[in-house]
């Protein structure tokens, strides 16, 4: 019967699959862990994007094991079919074959799910990584005189994209990458960012937190009072009105203009900046 054959045929194929991935799955946790750590890890740093890198790169390896594994299993089912594994089933009544079929077909779409679930997640971490390198490399203009850039710095309220140390002040530049539409322009109004082309508004309550809370760990590590200013980047989008003196927003090709954006209050002494270089060094390390 031609559903022994089908159900014989999936049946081998969707099994030795599973053990496939699960072979797989392992092995890419393993290597994860036991090569977890570069050579020379006192030595490199974060690079800009990091942490979106090393996701970047997890999902792109969790993407070719399940490509790797409808490969597998379209192969087995074909070579399944053309040995006749149906003599597996032969006796077996039809609604069982039928509900095994169905079965299969289950997990199967699960196994589909999850292929386009990390198909988006890697698209959406690579438009993310992207959005962070373009800023980290256009900053790099402003390492100079003292000036040292530094990314992905972790703090108690979340991740900082970049921060700026030098004698001329602090500063902390937090991406957000969304997709813009052509000519888009993107406008800060007191503590949200307003998109021309939707009525969405984006809050950064969150990146305030993470700038206010960076300048608390400066004042306790110098035991006195600095300012870190904080910078929004929206790589792609034309900038609009700012209301809010509080945040400067700036694209990927504007941002070099936060050097001009501070006061005499904002400079700090040549100590300060070796000290808050260091700590910020030990921080980012890649170890």
């Amino acid at each position: 019967m031609e559903i022994e054959a089908f159900s014989a045929a999936a049946t081998v194929a969707l099994t030795s699959t599973i053990v496939f991935l699960l072979i797989a799955k392992t092995w890419n946790a393993v290597s994860r862990t036991v090569g977890s750590s570069p050579s020379f890890s006192d030595r490199i740093m974060h690079e800009a994007a990091q942490r979106f890198r090393d996701e970047l790169e997890r999902l792109s390896c969790s993407q070719s094991t399940y490509l790797s594994g409808a490969l597998v299993f379209v192969v087995l089912f074909i070579a399944a079919y053309i040995l006749q594994a149906q003599h597996l089933f032969t006796g077996y009544p039809s609604w069982q074959l039928y509900l095994q079929l169905g079965f299969l077909g289950l997990v199967s779409l699960f196994a589909l799910y999850h292929l386009a679930k990390t198909f988006m997640a890697r698209r959406q971490i690579r438009f993310m990584r992207d959005a962070n390198v373009a800023i980290g490399h256009q900053l790099l203009q402003l390492s100079a005189g003292g000036t040292r850039i530094f990314h992905d710095v972790a703090t108690t309220a979340g991740v900082v994209d970049h921060v700026i140390v030098g004698q001329k002040g602090l500063y902390a530049v937090n991406v957000i990458a969304r997709r813009s539409a052509k000519r888009a322009h993107a406008r800060l109004r007191e503590n949200t960012i307003e998109y021309s082309d939707s009525k969405i508004e984006h809050s950064i309550v969150d990146l305030s937190a993470k700038s206010i809370r960076l300048q608390k760990e400066f004042r306790e590590l110098l035991g006195h009072k600095v300012r870190v200013r904080s910078v929004i980047a929206v790589p792609g989008w034309e900038i609009g009105e700012q209301t809010s003196d509080q945040h400067l927003l700036v694209n990927e090709r504007t941002i070099a203009m936060l050097s001009g954006w501070n006061d005499s209050s904002d400079y700090l002494m040549n100590e300060d900046v070796a000290v808050l270089q260091e700590n910020l060094t030990s921080r980012c390390l890649r170890a």
